[in-house]
This record gives C-alpha cells, structure tokens and sequence, in this order.
C-alpha cells in the first residue's frame, strides 16, 4: 500500500542537496498514523528514517514507540527504545505506558526499577511516570504496605499535588482493601475532577461498600458544573445490583436518560443485570430484547439473574440460544443449577462443556464440586482434585474448600483434613471448611480445637465459622462451649447473631433434652423466629417424645411452611410413638388434604459400576430380593446389637 497524496506532499525533500528531515512534519505523520490506526503507513514512515540514516532522538523515538504500542507491536517499541542514545523523560515515559496500555505490568515495573538505577539529569521521573507506574501496582500487587510506601515516594518528589497522580493513588488504596485511606485521600484533594470522584464511588463499589457507593454518588449529584458520567454511573449501578437496591437503580437508570449518558455496551449490561439481580426479571428481559448489540456478559447477566430467582428453564433455554459460549457463562449455567439443587444437570453439563473443548478453570471446579458431595462420588472428587493439582488449582481457597467438602461429606474425613494440612493459604473460608467437616462428623472436640487453632493463627472468624462451631457443639450437645461461642459473637467479634445461629442455639439445648430453656431461649430472641428455629425444637420435641410441646411447634411450622412434608412426618410418628394413633391419622390425613406427599429416602453406593441409586420401598432393581433379604439380616443384627429402629422417623439438623 502506498501513502495518500495529502500524507506524500507533507513529507519535505531535500533541499539544496543537503538531506534535512523535517521532525516535526514527521512526528505529526506519525500521530496521526497512530490516531487513525495506519500501520503500514507508519511503519513506512520509520522505513525512511532509517533509510535516511537518521539517529531516532527522543521526539522521534518517543512518536514512534507510542506508535508501536497502540499497534500491538511491543517488539518493534523496545527495540526503538533501546536504539535511543540519550533518553530523556518523554522516551521512559512513552515505553512505560506502552507496556502499561498493553497490560504488561511487570514489564512497566521492571522498567520503572531500571530507571531509578540509572540515574541521569535528563531523565527523571514525572506524573505521567507514577501514573502508568501505579496502574501495573494496583493490578499485581494490592499490598497496602507497598501502597504506604509508594506514598511517601509521590510526597517526598513533590507529585502529591497533582491531581494525575492523585486519582490512580486513590484505587490504588481502595485495591489495598484499604477504603478508609483511599477516602483520607480523597478528602485532601482540594480540586476535585470527575476521574477523583469516579476513582473513589469505584472503590467503595468494587470493594463492597455499597452504601458508601450510593452515599457519595448523591453527593456529587449536588455539585456544581461537574455531573457524574458513564464511568460513575457504571460503578453505582454494580453497587445497587450487588445491595438489591432496586429503587436506587432506577433512579440511577432515569438520570442516565434525562442527561443523554451514552449507553455503550457495558453500561447496558449493568442496566440488565441490575433489574435481573433484584428481580424485576421481566422488564430485564424487555431490555435485553431490545439491544442491537450483545455479548457473552449480557447472556450472562440475564441467565444469572433467571437462576438467581429459581427460573431455571428460562436461563437454560437461554443459554442454548447462544451462539458462541465462552467458559464464563458455562460456569453461571453450572453455578445457577448447583445453586437450585438441579445436580443430574450440572454433572450432564460439565460433560458437554469438555466436549466443545473447554478447560476448566478454578469457578468451574468450586461449581462442580458440591454436585459430587451431593452424589457422594468420592472418585469423581478424586479425579477432580488430581486435575486440579496438575493444573494448580488446589491452591484456590475456593477450590480446596470445594475438596474438603467433598471429602468430608463423602466419608473420607482423613483426606478431607489431608487437603487442609497441605493448604498454604489458610484464610477463614479453609478453616471454617475443615472446622465444618469434623462438625458433621459428630466430633465436637475436633471442630473446637481446629477452632481454637484457627484464633491463635490471628484468623477473625465470621458467622460462617460460628455456625460451624455450634453445629458442632450441636451434633455432640456440647452445650457450655456452644453458650460461649454463641455469646462471644457480639461481645468478642462485634457479629450480630443471625437466626441461624439462634436456631443452632436452639438445637443445642434440644438435642441436650433442655427443651424448656430453648422456650425460653427463642421467647427472647430480638429478632422474629423463622421456620428453621421452629424446626429445630421440633426436632428436639421428636427426640425427647414431647407431644405437646411438638403439638404447638407443627401448629405454628403448618402455617409458616405449608408444604414442609417433613414436619407432618415428624408430628405424626410423634403421635404413634405416643400411642395417639387417630391424632397420627389426622395429620397424615391432612398431609393427603393438602396433595402433599413424603420424598422417599434415597441413597447412593459408588460400585464399579458407576453411581448407584436406592429409593426407599423401590422394586425396580434386578436384584431387590437379595438387597431385602440382606437389609433384613443387618436389621436383625442392629436390634442383636441394642439399637432401636424408628421407621420413618425424618430428623432434620438446622445446622447440618
């Protein structure tokens, strides 16, 4: 290809004989090649340079190394740069954003260091350096000392009063997970601009701070000649789906109308996953419907939004609409059908997934993985865990909480406790895994010394461990250990007490044969008791044989839960073991009134075979008359043994 006219007549010849380039004419040429994305054409600029035996200085270089980095061609920027004799600011500069535009970050931070070690009076860092230096930071290391120390060096260079270099601080800190200095900051910067305050309503956005998000948004809606923009509004709208604030993101979504905020893709998105999230699933559907435009976050926010609320179908139909189907939304479909007990579906979709030659990756191992805990296919966790060391995934805490789990509710405690001994990065999420699996095992002691551990590794639990630690307490009726834990929640660890762990509380004493005081535990609980504490002293009522009591819990768990059969069984075999069979009758009576019918029991035994399934009275395997036969000789041998079987009899733990 061949320059245009208009670019050949702007290029000067020779004049007198003497072969004198104009460099300014040449580095026009080259911004515009670069503003209009001309790569043969500026590689044919460079072409003359060279054939003109002209030394590219920094003016020169500095064009064409932005050149090459916007062209994706960082082979050619560098070796520009190492062709410099004298770089000055302008050249340093020009490759540090260059490997910071193209996300090279230790590229950028590598060059930065070699920098600083060659000191000369010609080049020295400037705010244009520290903002293309504080980019690759935040992506490759939110460390807050760092950050702290990254400070010093903009005050100590006198960069601190520069806006540039103020706003990449502020996310800076915020990456840190520190909100709180980032917002320090951001208090100092007396003249504001709209990258500052979309740096901080970011922040709060992205590190959960939703109410804080929303709260600063209103503020600046206040100020005067400087309105929020696509930016803004993108991070507050993240924010309103994440706290279910459907009334805030409407008014979020009214004023990008009313201000004519251009609506690109990603903010259409956020539209749609806003409404989906919060649940207004139709008018979210409307609008996905309408755009001219999609991509795989648009399916996927949609799809996520149908699983979230249990419209199962709707999101599978969907997703088989799709065209092209990355690794994301493949991993919404499977998280969606874990997440609505769909299990037969999501091993049935990884199965697919792996034939369109897709990798998993750490999301869809941590979906995948409580499917196989709900089958118990301990060799399907095998095979999931060896893939996830050879691809090294173990060491997400998701994944290795995923395999834990696994093992544990498998039966395989040794290996579930194996996987956490080998687990480097112990955050509260792995110890409240293993805390978890020695809980449901019954062994109480186990799950508080892990516990005890846990503190004096300096690790602050959260109420998913302490509903742990009272499951445990629960399973053994550790009742003093579980009164402390409860109460050291807000005293200690300033957590409020969800009803979970009230109705954990609740099955403590039950499971203790303290039903009265557990009464009186739920009498002053400061919040409103729901189905699961009611539950839980039913449970307790059925253990202890306490017809009354478990008479005025089913009266109250019939009119919350409706179409709860469990609790129907539960009163009834309570009647029959009373001796009150027409007061049994009544309520097995009442369960047929209502169409209600008891889920049959089911098992499932790993043999050679693959995963079989046994369903309580089914007749339908070859061989039911030798598993009956068996069945009745280890029947036999439990009541040899002083065990007492209770037919029927569905015993439900909360904390389970």
């Amino acid at each position: 290809m061949k320059f245009s006219n208009p670019l050949l007549l702007q290029i000067p010849t020779a004049t007198n004989g003497v072969n004198r380039l104009d460099f300014a004419t040449y580095g026009r040429l080259l911004q515009h090649c670069t503003d209009h994305r001309l790569v043969r054409q500026g590689k044919q600029l460079h072409a003359r340079l060279v054939l003109s035996s002209v030394v590219v200085e920094n003016f020169l270089a500095s064009k064409l190394i932005n050149f090459y980095s916007k062209s994706s061609h960082l082979r050619e920027a560098l070796k520009v740069f190492d062709e410099i004799p004298h770089r000055n600011t302008f050249s340093w500069n020009a490759m540090l954003f260059g490997f910071s535009f193209n996300n090279l970050h230790v590229e950028t931070l590598k060059l930065f260091s070699l920098w600083l070690s060659s000191p000369s009076a010609y080049a020295k860092p400037d705010n244009f350096t520290i903002t293309s230096v504080l980019k690759s930071l935040s992506s490759l290391f939110p460390d807050l000392n760092l950050a702290k120390m990254f400070h010093c060096f903009v005050v100590q260079n006198g960069f601190d009063s520069d806006i540039f270099v103020m706003n990449p601080l502020v996310t800076y800190y915020s990456r840190c997970d520190d909100v709180s200095s980032a917002r320090t900051l951001f208090d100092t910067i007396l003249e504001r601009d709209i990258v500052t305050w979309n740096s901080m309503i970011a922040g709060y956005s992205q590190e959960g701070y939703y109410e804080d998000c929303k709260r600063l948004y209103r503020e600046m809606l206040g100020l005067e000649g400087l309105l929020p923009n696509g930016v803004t509004v993108l991070s507050v709208l993240q924010a309103c789906a994440q706290s279910n604030d459907l009334v805030f993101g409407m008014e979020v979504h009214q004023f990008i109308i009313a201000n004519d905020i251009e609506m690109d893709l990603s903010l259409c998105n956020s539209i749609v996953a806003l409404y989906a999230k919060c649940g207004s699933l139709d008018y979210a559907r409307e609008l996905f419907e309408k755009m001219s435009e999609k991509d795989e976050i648009t399916y996927g926010a949609i799809i996520s939004g149908y699983m979230l609320h249990g419209f199962v179908d709707p999101a599978l139909d969907l997703f088989r609409e799709m065209k092209s189907v990355g690794l994301s939304t493949w991993n919404a479909v499977i998280a969606g059908m874990v997440q609505n007990n769909r299990h037969n579906g999501v091993l049935e979709l990884f199965r697919e997934m792996q034939l369109f030659n897709l990798k998993p990756n750490s999301v869809t191992l941590s979906s995948i993985l409580p499917s196989l805990s709900h089958f118990s296919n301990l060799q399907g966790g095998k095979e999931i865990h060896a893939y996830a060391i050879r691809n090294s995934f173990d060491k997400n805490i998701y994944v290795a909480t995923a395999i834990i789990d696994t093992y544990a509710k498998s039966g395989f405690l040794h290996w579930a406790q194996r996987v956490f001994d080998q687990s480097k990065d112990r955050s509260v999420i792995v110890w409240t895994a293993i805390i978890s699996a020695h809980a449901v095992h019954g062994d109480a002691n186990a799950a508080l010394d892990l516990f005890d551990e846990m503190l004096n590794n300096g690790i602050e639990p959260d109420p998913v461990t302490f509903t742990a630690v009272l499951a445990g307490c629960a399973h053994s009726g550790v009742v003093d250990e579980a009164w402390k834990n409860f109460n050291d929640m807000l005293l200690k660890y300033a957590i409020q007490p969800s009803v979970e762990h009230y109705a954990c509380m609740v099955g403590v004493l039950s499971r203790a044969g303290k039903l009265y005081e557990a009464v009186e535990f739920i009498s002053k609980m400061p919040i409103e008791p729901s189905a699961k504490v009611w539950g839980a002293l039913l449970n307790g009522a059925s253990l202890c044989g306490d017809v009354e009591l478990g008479k005025f819990v089913c009266d109250l768990l019939f009119d919350i839960e409706p179409e709860n059969t469990g609790n129907y069984i539960i009163m009834a075999n309570l009647f029959s073991r009373a001796g009150r069979w027409e007061e049994a009758e009544k309520v097995r009576d009442k369960m047929k009134s209502l169409g209600l019918k008891k889920i049959p029991g089911s098992s499932w035994i790993e043999t050679s075979g693959g995963l079989q399934s046994f369903v309580a009275k089914d007749a339908s395997n070859e061989r039911t008359q030798e598993i009956y036969e068996l069945l009745d000789r280890l029947l036999k041998l439990m009541k040899e043994e002083g065990y007492v079987s209770m037919d029927e009899v569905d015993e439900e733990s909360i904390c389970n």
